[in-house]
């Protein structure tokens, strides 16, 4: 049988790139390729993507499909892979890597770009290593001529890690991470890479966690019941028992879900009612959160651009992620790290593999040791004349993390033999209920009424913008000195910076103020000094994202809806541009850009256009979003009336809040005019 007639020669033709994802699915996938895909496009390529993984690629013809920038529309807040993913045997054999190479030169594609686990990405690398093989094979058996082959020497590869794991060396991070008196045993995804488990257990509080890269000591029953007991003996009603797949004890023997199970039922022990619940591929699903498709779209976008840097001589990079830079790593050193700790694992190197990982993981669990012993292990005591009376303030308005923030601190206050003291409702409460009865504002806090807080919102103490100038410095400063306080821990936004830097500047008349403080930045915004991130700004993205998807969904109706959506951010365009970026916005119109006659005009065309050649492949609808500081004039009540007028009834426009109404506390209002005539202001 005649070999089928190539695609025309790439010499003055666009890039073909192949796009596919391999392995274990994870939420994430589909913002890659959408990145990929459009991206693409716009350098000017063409974009062919490879359904079923190298499943696909060995079968060809339907399998490799091109893609169109509309195609993707609405992917973003898709969960899993929607081109599929399988795993391939024929591809592990030299006649299934043939069948690839042969349909890749077919379709006329000379660069893959391929999301996955490290094992998909080894075989992809391996696939490159032998292209010069596969396709001189090729011509001797006929199946390819010398002149198909001529125009794809060379094959550019760039891996994208998609793994629910985060188990990929030189990377920070891959795509895809009280009614009842029970005990609940997870088991979660991890031969060999214990950081699922260690994160869930760090954001549950979990009460005990076993990761392959750290074993439990020799008495870890003994060790697991006995934290347990104490932690019960507090008050606590649940426990939560959380085993990366691959755990073992120092011995390299395995330890499983029943195991845990038996001992934490022993009637003869603790007696309680035990339930196992094995996650297995639940954690693949879902929709992807905001951070993974922030990286899955960078990510896209950066591998695109490592394919047209690529040179015949490049090495085969992965997109990797470090202290927040999309960067670009040698793709079988990454491997062969990652790798290696498999390997300490097995010999019962545990140093080893703990040193493996990043700083990151390492610190993460010291952090959750130490919060998780809390007064139970008296190795960790300091001596008694270190010990201090550590008070911990809320000011601000409401952020998502503030309860978990507060959480750790008193464990760790606990576990170091602190003294950990709530002061409620802020510098105001501070100042006028701090001696309330029966209950006054400054309380020391229980540790089994704040052992649930990692996963609350809010502020279970009390937020208050109020400043200590304004609930009145010398009484505030008597305050701390009658309560006998050693420190002072402030969580919150720019109301707790001021706060901070007020205490800071009266120290020159207040001894009682010479005292260690800190602060923690909580705001949604993520509009303060010092910090890339604020507890709250990746809850409130997260919300956000949510609505905005819903809202969406709600077009799928009609389908010619643009949806106008103000949101959140004071005078900082972070939340609404990395929103735009994890929904796929039409526009983002921030503060720090501002908002034009001519970039109204210039988006309101694209619409136009946009939906002249919408030929329904999504039935979604569009987004605009706008900061509530972007301008004083064009306000998004007004750009969704610009945008209906100039419609003309080809598609509709609706205006909506994205800014959830939270309850703010009251303001000391006689601070204010006191502040404001001090300034001269009427």
């Amino acid at each position: 049988m005649a070999p089928l007639q190539p695609p025309p020669p790439l010499e003055g033709k666009k890039r073909r790139i192949g796009m596919m994802t391999s392995g274990g699915d994870s939420p994430g996938m589909n913002g890659a390729i959408r990145a990929v895909v459009r991206t693409a496009i716009d350098a000017g390529c063409e974009v062919y993507c490879i359904y079923e993984g190298y499943e696909g690629l060995v079968k060809g013809k339907d399998f490799i499909r091109k893609f169109e920038w509309p195609f993707v529309r609405g992917w973003l807040s898709e969960g899993g892979t929607l081109i599929g993913t399988a795993r391939c045997m024929e591809f592990y054999e030299r006649p299934g890597r043939l069948l690839g190479a042969k349909n890749m030169v077919l379709n006329g594609i000379d660069a893959l770009i391929i999301c996955g686990g490290d094992g998909s990405l080894t075989g992809a690398d391996k696939f490159r290593a032998e292209w010069p093989g596969l396709l001189e094979e090729l011509v001797q058996t006929g199946e390819l001529t010398a002149e198909q082959t001529k125009p794809f020497k060379h094959l550019n590869i760039v891996g994208l890690v998609g793994s629910i794991d985060n188990d990929m060396s030189g990377t920070d991070a891959t795509i895809g991470s009280s009614s009842h008196s029970r005990a609940f045993v997870i088991e979660v995804m991890g031969r060999h890479c214990g950081w699922l488990a260690l994160m869930a257990g760090v954001a549950t509080g979990a009460d005990f966690v076993f990761i392959p890269e750290k074993p439990r000591a020799e008495n870890w029953k003994e060790e697991m019941c006995g934290l347990i007991a104490e932690h019960r003996k507090f008050g606590k009603r649940k426990t939560i028992v959380i085993v990366a797949e691959g755990a073992h004890d120092q011995d390299g023997g395995k330890i499983t879900c029943e195991m845990i199970k038996d001992l934490l039922a022993d009637k003869k022990g603790l007696a309680l009612d035990t339930r196992i619940t094995t996650l297995g591929h639940v954690q693949r699903g879902g929709t992807a959160c905001a951070y993974d498709r922030m990286i899955a779209t960078l990510q896209g976008v950066e591998a695109v651009k490592a394919v047209l840097d690529a040179t015949p001589d490049t090495p085969t990079p992965f997109i990797a992620i470090n202290e927040n830079k999309i960067t670009r790593k040698p793709l079988v050193q990454a491997v062969i790290d990652t790798k290696e700790v498999a390997k300490a694992i097995e010999a019962r190197d545990f140093k080893k593999a703990m040193g493996l990982r990043d700083t990151e993981f390492i610190d993460m669990y010291d952090s959750y040791m130490t919060t998780t012993a809390t007064s139970l292990n008296k190795s960790m005591l300091l001596p008694g004349d270190k010990h201090m009376r550590i008070a911990i303030i809320h000011v601000g308005a409401p952020a998502g993390g503030v309860n978990a923030a507060t959480r750790a601190a008193v464990a760790y206050c606990l576990t170091r033999g602190h003294t950990p003291i709530a002061i409620h409702n802020g510098f105001a409460g501070f100042a006028r209920h701090h001696d309330d009865k029966p209950e006054g504002a400054v309380r020391e806090f229980n540790w089994l009424e704040v052992d649930g807080w990692a996963s609350k919102g809010g502020s279970e103490i009390g937020m208050n913008r109020e400043t200590p100038e304004e609930s009145g410095m010398e009484l505030i400063a008597s305050l701390i000195a009658k309560y006998k306080i050693d420190g002072l821990f402030i969580i919150g936004g720019f109301e707790a910076f001021h706060s901070l830097s007020q205490l800071r500047q009266a120290r020159k008349d207040y001894s009682s103020l010479c005292i260690p403080m800190t602060l923690l930045p909580a705001t949604i915004s993520n509009n303060v000094p010092g910090t890339e991130y604020s507890l709250g700004s990746d809850t409130c993205l997260n919300e956000l994202m949510n609505y905005c998807d819903k809202i969406k969904q709600s077009a799928s109706a009609s389908r010619r809806r643009v949806f106008v959506i103000e949101t959140q951010g004071g005078k900082s365009g972070y939340i609404a541009t990395l929103a735009g970026l994890c929904v796929g916005a039409v526009a983002v119109y921030t503060h720090e850009e501002g908002i034009s006659i001519a970039m109204l005009a210039a988006d309101i065309d694209h619409l136009r256009k946009a939906f002249e050649s919408d030929s329904g492949q999504s039935r979604a609808g569009r987004l605009i979003l706008v900061n509530e500081k972007a301008s004083k004039v064009y306000t998004a009540r007004l750009i969704a009336d610009m945008i209906r007028e100039e419609a003309h009834d080809r598609f509709e426009s609706h205006v909506l809040s994205g800014r959830p109404e939270v309850p703010r506390p009251e303001r000391n209002l006689e601070g204010f005019k006191a502040k404001d005539k001090k300034r001269g202001i009427a």
